[in-house]
């Protein structure tokens, strides 16, 4: 079973190579690295060179890191699809062995999704928060509930079916497309309890009190946009969710 890694650059040289080689150094062997690049001004593009294991490297203008996710999810040839931020990496040289065992072991399951840490800009050792997902129940995303969604994977044929990410959307676009797959259409999805992501923290929804509410109105347009309705307390609940993240 082959996994599709997609990884959107744009003047990444700072973190880029923590991200490439967390994938480089993954003991699974049937890995489709890609890199979709919004034609970076900084030493980005010199240092994907350096590693053998990208499977292509896409170098253009784009609208977004959520149009460049998109572009890179249609050239995919793999089974699953992950998608790496590029200030971001994986913890271990086993998480898609992990992450591939549980789709390997049921034929119907369509998503995966773990446990993510949040980390020192400067010092990845240290972890400043940590997202536990837990299991899934569908009422948990009216509860204000989502998966970190570096940690989401998702069978190819999903995408296939049930669309890309929603650029209208703008920071909530992955929160819009898990809701969309998990909640409105059921998408069958399992829990892997296990930190497989450190994120550096810092980001662009969460920066200050204007951008958090900028993101809550793109989150209520995420149930808008597919016929859907939250409670009035889930919109609340979902920013909340985030201080348990620090204890």
């Amino acid at each position: 079973m082959k996994v599709s890694i997609i990884t959107a650059t744009y003047n990444s040289a700072s973190t880029i190579g923590d991200t490439l080689k967390s994938v480089e150094d993954q003991t699974y062997s049937e890995i489709e690295h890609i890199i979709v690049d919004g034609q970076s001004k900084d030493d980005t593009l010199q240092i994907l060179r350096k590693f053998q294991h990208l499977a292509k490297v896409i170098s253009e203008p784009d609208k977004g890191i959520y149009d460049a996710m998109n572009k890179g999810i249609s050239i995919s040839t793999g089974d699953i699809i992950g998608i790496l931020n590029s200030d971001d990496f994986y913890t271990t040289k086993d998480v898609i062995s992990s992450v591939i065992e549980l789709f390997d072991g049921d034929e119907c399951l369509q998503c995966v999704y773990a446990d993510l840490a949040y980390v020192s800009q400067n010092d990845t050792s240290k972890i400043v928060r940590k997202w536990v997902s837990g299991p899934y129940d569908r009422l948990s995303f009216v509860n204000g509930w989502m998966p970190p969604h570096p940690t989401f994977f998702v069978r190819k044929e999903v995408y296939d079916t049930h669309g890309l990410f929603n650029l209208d959307l703008k920071t909530a676009a992955d929160y819009e497309l898990m809701l969309r797959f998990l909640y409105k259409h059921h998408c069958t999805c399992q829990y892997l309890p296990k930190t497989i992501i450190k994120m550096r923290a810092g980001g662009a929804s969460n920066s200050n009190f204007y951008a958090r509410l900028s993101a809550n109105k793109q989150d209520r347009l995420a149930w808008e946009v597919n016929g859907l309705t939250p409670q009035w307390f889930t919109l609340y609940l979902k920013p909340l969710r985030k201080l348990t993240q620090y204890f």
